[in-house]
């Protein structure tokens, strides 16, 4: 039988990812006026680039890829929902666009079935269908979910649930240093071409806080994925993705304390389903992995 995955480790690898993703988001958001989408996210690879690659020497770990055709497969598709989501961002309320990002546990949990063969329990498939209902709570299908922008996060959810999977599928054979290695090098070259391809005017002159929020974007960027990938070697993917739910509630409270975006009683009603949902999960994998002992007979 397949060893259940460490569930602590899975746990605390994702919060790292959740304040990354939370932290990156706000960044693009600052910056966003200074440079151009795609000159940004260059810049985030190129910082990836040097900081991997400097780790990986430092400590004599291999980066050579076993599969570079999947490396090459992941990257297409991450770069072209790395961009979507970006955009998003600079248009839309920050908990909008995380609440519209997150069908992609359905996406990854179909995907994760039909491609990896992943095992699809009651309690995995709870996880989803609460986190998706609250995500359709916090959403409240409306005006805000029919404006171009938010078809244009839908779009990148769907890129990032392939991703996911390649992700995973990765982890089986390539490390962590050479996952995000290949990412940012084959994604680096794509921005930059992209870029002069489609130049964009800023509306402010880049000044310091502008270079503040891109490092805080270069950093945290990677470690996102850092951790992300550091999560899907120690769980299944369905196990993984719900837990990217709690997102929400957190974005949301960035949002509103930033940039005044207005806080909704329902955003807390659809929280408390994309937890409960979490919990009962986590829940039934450890009593998976810990079943009680069988009393013995007289």
């Amino acid at each position: 039988m397949k060893p259940f995955p460490n569930l602590a480790a899975v746990v605390l690898w994702m919060a790292g990812a959740l304040l990354s993703f939370s932290a990156t988001a706000i960044a693009v958001r600052e910056v966003a006026p200074a440079l151009g989408l795609f000159d940004i996210l260059a810049a985030r690879a190129g910082a990836g680039v040097a900081i991997v690659g400097l780790v990986a020497l430092l400590r004599r770990r291999p980066l050579a890829p076993r599969r570079l055709h999947l490396h090459l497969a992941r990257n297409l598709v991450h770069w072209g929902g790395n961009y979507a989501w970006s955009l998003g961002v600079t248009l839309l309320p920050l908990a909008v666009v995380f609440a519209l990002e997150f069908t992609t546990p359905a996406w990854v949990t179909l995907l994760a079935v039909l491609i990896l063969r992943e095992r699809l329990t009651a309690s995995r498939v709870a996880a989803v269908a609460l986190g998706f209902l609250g995500v359709l709570v916090v959403l409240r299908p409306g005006v805000a979910a029919l404006q171009p922008a938010s078809l244009v996060v839908l779009g990148a959810a769907i890129l990032f649930a392939l991703t996911a999977v390649c992700t995973k599928a990765l982890t089986r054979t390539e490390s962590v240093l050479s996952i995000l290695f290949w990412m940012n090098l084959i994604q680096l070259p794509l921005n930059l071409a992209a870029g002069r391809i489609f130049p964009a005017a800023p509306v402010h002159t880049f000044e310091g806080h502008h270079g503040l929020a891109l490092a805080v974007l270069c950093i945290a960027g990677l470690t996102s994925h850092w951790c992300l990938t550091s999560a899907y070697r120690r769980g299944d993917a369905i196990l993984v993705m719900p837990l990217d739910f709690l997102r929400i509630p957190l974005i949301a409270l960035l949002g509103w304390r930033l940039y005044g975006e207005p806080l909704d009683p329902w955003l807390f009603v659809g929280a408390g389903l994309i937890v409960g949902g979490i919990v009962w999960n986590l829940a039934a994998e450890a009593r998976r992995r810990d079943p009680a002992p069988v009393p013995k007979r007289a």
